[in-house]
């Protein structure tokens, strides 16, 4: 997935009010971002980290500029805008780089299913089998050198694996995909010291048959490809 038009580079100052961040440009302007995600973004907004952002022409849009990237303990490159994730994996899925998830027939993104819920990917068969697939975005590394999902306690991500578990119990597959948008991450783990209940029913889920891997995306500023598996490793219960 290549970025649509080129980043600008920036330095963080700030991020607010979950949605908004204060960027100063090269050039000494400062300019109000939106940020894409919704999580507490541990450790993926560090003061003064170098930032990129793109920039729309659309003169209807209340904010111009978009946050993208951050670097992160000035190694890494993480990838911040939660927009990505499902269209990496639904790209790696058509081109055959899952190769857990290959062979199906058909590929639909945000079905209906569940209690109100919608799943990111639906797998088919042309003799109906059926692979539920959910993508979450993982850009949690923490001190100890392993990544870790969530990086804020989810009651939506909990109510999703009991909703695939369900689908398992139908007949049908139930993946969970962790996207691994963090170049410093090589193992990823369910973070049960922010989330306990999360990290609790993550391993309740597995027992009862839901999948789960891990793909790591390869980051630049130009582009990013989801391109190997990695690790996912038991959950951690204290810091």
């Amino acid at each position: 997935m290549k970025f649509t038009t080129p980043l600008i580079e920036g330095r963080l100052i700030k991020r607010y009010k979950r949605f908004l961040a204060d960027i100063e440009l090269p050039t000494g302007e400062v300019i109000v971002a939106h940020c894409p995600n919704t999580g507490s973004m541990r450790r993926c907004q560090q003061e003064n980290a170098r930032v990129w952002v793109s920039k729309s022409d659309n003169p209807k849009r209340k904010l111009a500029y978009t946050w993208e990237l951050v670097e992160v303990d000035e190694s890494y490159l993480a990838c911040i805008n939660t927009g990505y994730p499902n269209k990496l994996v639904g790209e790696a899925i058509r081109n055959e780089v899952i190769k857990e998830l290959a062979g199906y027939d058909d590929i639909k993104a945000e079905v209906k299913y569940g209690e109100k819920s919608r799943i990111d990917w639906l797998l088919s068969d042309a003799d109906g089998k059926q692979c539920y697939v959910e993508v979450k975005n993982a850009t949690l590394l923490e001190e100890d050198g392993r990544g870790y999902f969530p990086d804020a306690v989810t009651d939506r991500g909990r109510k999703h694996l009991n909703e695939m578990a369900k689908m398992v119990e139908q007949g049908h597959r139930a993946v969970l995909v962790f996207c691994v948008s963090h170049t410093g991450i090589n193992e990823v783990a369910p973070a049960g010291y922010i989330d306990k209940k999360y990290a609790e029913t993550f391993e309740t889920v597995l027992a009862q048959g839901v999948e789960v891997l891990a793909y790591k995306v390869d980051i630049t500023t130009e582009s990013m490809t989801l391109s190997h598996r990695v690790p996912v490793l038991s959950p951690k219960y204290s810091d």
